[in-house]
């Protein structure tokens, strides 16, 4: 059954935060993960400015995506875009027809903001958990693992640390021996944790 993994992006997103678990799901699919479908979407078709001026074009929009089985929320500045009534809109009405929800970095502070999130167990990057937990004190908010999962919710630190919650999923769905071939073969130290 073929999984639709969607990457939510937006301006002033964090490179690493999409491009990371795009590589680890990308070469999963080429190692044998062959039902695996990852794609990019953003609120409009207009190239996503992403930091550091890295520009991209999303695969689809908000309004004309596939079914989504697993939702990416991806972080980097992300003060405009909590205030972004329609892609948050858009991610409390996706969200409960998915079978996960991820985010990488500050992406859980759009998670919250829309409602999706509400007392869940998350984490973020180092920086911004005195924010999160400040701005969403009903959290349960986690300082010292890379990712953790809540229910049908994971979330984890910044940039690379979407890398090893990316291949912690992978694990999760076709074994840990196939997430570790995956990370060899990226040539990347997967740094597994607990959660």
């Amino acid at each position: 059954m073929r999984m639709n993994i969607a990457i939510y992006i937006y301006n002033q997103a964090e490179v690493l935060d999409f491009s990371g678990p795009f590589e680890v799901f990308s070469t999963a699919k080429r190692l044998g993960a062959e039902n695996l479908n990852v794609f990019l979407v953003s609120e409009s078709t207009k190239p996503v400015i992403a930091r550091g001026g890295f520009k991209v074009l999303s695969d689809y929009t908000i309004y004309d995506h596939p079914k989504i089985d697993v939702l990416v929320v991806v972080g980097g500045e992300h003060s405009l875009e909590m205030h972004n009534s329609i892609t948050l809109s858009w991610l409390a009405s996706v969200a409960p027809f998915t079978n996960e929800v991820v985010s990488v970095c500050t992406g859980v502070f759009l998670l919250a903001q829309a409602g999706i999130v509400k007392d869940a167990t998350v984490t973020t990057h180092w920086e911004d958990i005195p924010d999160l937990i400040s701005q969403f004190p009903s959290l349960n908010v986690i300082t010292d693992q890379r990712w953790v999962t809540s229910g049908k919710f994971t979330t984890s630190g910044g940039i690379s640390a979407g890398i090893d919650m990316s291949l912690h999923l992978l694990s999760k769905h076709y074994g840990k021996s196939f997430a570790k071939t995956v990370a060899k073969q990226m040539e990347y130290n997967w740094q597994e944790s607990t959660d």
